[in-house]
């Protein structure tokens, strides 16, 4: 078999590019006539190129950001009367995500083949999660599946901006830390060994501190391998707990009760099940069938359990604002607020300015979290140094004044 590049026009004149595999050209020309297409030109493509771009394409990963200039492309040529299968072919050609090419490649064939749009992306559950899928079933539902589109262009572009925030919450500290181990590292490599021969010529006793100081690095000299091979044996056993059930929901509590990032975690998951319960119920998608939605979104047992308790409760009889309190997860705001859109019938818009508010929130508890490790990271740099400096100079201080 051999690859060919191709260009051919649809029935409406739009030209399509793309690649087929073969034994000849003749193949793809009977191909492409087969399913309604014009051949334009097809041309023999080596296979070790070929080869090479779908790797690249495999390695590059299809981003929230990716997925959300996709929808708005959908619903922009929608909303111009442009039908879906030729929007999926322009949108495919333009995109430089191989990975994302050969997937629209694919939902287009499906469509043209008669399959609902809906059910060609449910397909693919790695790229287009359950939410995508209800809000894209309930477009088609009720005949404007280009607002749909356009309203879940808005939920993946608030979802990345949401997820770089807390990401960046997360990279500063890492960096600190990463930063401090380096200085320690450096310190106990190339500076210390040299004091410590100059010590050794000098001769005599040691001031206290000193001799502590040069304790604590034979400690991490001669026991460097057992506590690499300690910190290596933990991380397996936390990895390990994390996937038995009690294992992660330890995890989760701890993760919630950590100061400043449990708050941080929090926030953006209230800000995300507003938003995302928000998008839904505009899209036509009932209340039950939304929970269970948000109930995939979160890896966390403590935020999972409230919400399939709150479900549980709806299903009883009761109402969302009474069934989330008793859930005993989500702040006393929220509640307040969704009782007031079931009261007035505007819980979608209730629900967006919600998600809006705890966004802000999440800004300002990151911005508090990042001004108390700046300090912080300086404190405990100078400590180190300090510590060293003092260690390795005072036996020299304590020469001079003999």
């Amino acid at each position: 078999m051999k690859s060919y590049g191709y260009v051919a026009r649809d029935v409406s004149g739009v030209q399509k590019k793309g690649f087929a595999q073969a034994a000849s050209s003749t193949e793809v020309l009977n191909q492409l006539r087969e399913q309604g297409f014009t051949p334009i030109s097809v041309k023999e493509v080596a296979q070790k190129t070929k080869k090479t771009r779908q790797s690249k394409g495999q390695r590059k990963r299809i981003k929230s950001a990716d997925l959300a200039a996709l929808c708005w492309q959908l619903s922009t040529m929608l909303q111009g009367g442009i039908p879906i299968t030729t929007a999926l072919d322009i949108i495919g050609e333009d995109t430089d995500n191989l990975q994302l090419r050969m997937i629209l490649q694919q939902l287009s064939e499906k469509v043209k083949k008669g399959q609902p749009f809906s059910e060609s992306v449910a397909e693919f559950p790695k790229v287009f999660n359950r939410l995508a899928c209800a809000m894209i079933l309930a477009g088609e539902t009720s005949g404007n599946i280009a607002s749909a589109m356009g309203k879940l262009a808005e939920y993946f572009d608030n979802r990345d901006k949401l997820a770089k925030k807390v990401k960046g919450a997360m990279a500063y500290p890492i960096f600190v830390l990463t930063f401090i181990i380096l200085i320690v590292v450096f310190i106990m490599a190339f500076i210390v060994p040299r004091f410590r021969k100059i010590f050794d010529q000098i001769g005599g006793t040691l001031p206290a501190f000193t001799r502590g100081f040069m304790g604590f690095y034979d400690i991490l000299r001669y026991n460097i391998l057992y506590i690499i091979g300690a910190v290596i044996v933990l991380i397996v056993l936390g990895v390990a707990t994390s996937k038995t059930k009690k294992g992660h929901y330890l995890f989760s509590r701890i993760a919630l009760a950590l100061p400043l990032f449990g708050k941080v975690f929090r926030q953006a998951f209230v800000a995300t099940f507003c938003r995302t319960t928000s998008t839904l119920l505009q899209a036509g998608v009932s209340v039950l069938e939304a929970f269970t939605i948000v109930t995939g979104m979160t890896d966390n047992d403590i935020i999972k359990t409230a919400i399939v308790q709150t479900r549980e409760n709806i299903v009883g009889g009761a109402n969302i604002s009474l069934s989330m309190s008793s859930a005993g997860f989500f702040p006393n705001m929220v509640v307040k607020m969704i009782q007031v859109g079931e009261e007035s019938g505007s819980l979608p818009e209730v629900l967006e300015k919600t998600s809006e508010h705890y966004e802000r929130k999440v800004d300002a508890t990151i911005s508090t979290l990042l001004s108390l490790l700046e300090p912080i990271m300086i404190i405990a740099v100078g400590a180190i140094v300090s510590v060293v400096v003092i260690a390795l100079y005072l036996p020299i201080f304590t020469m001079s004044d003999m």
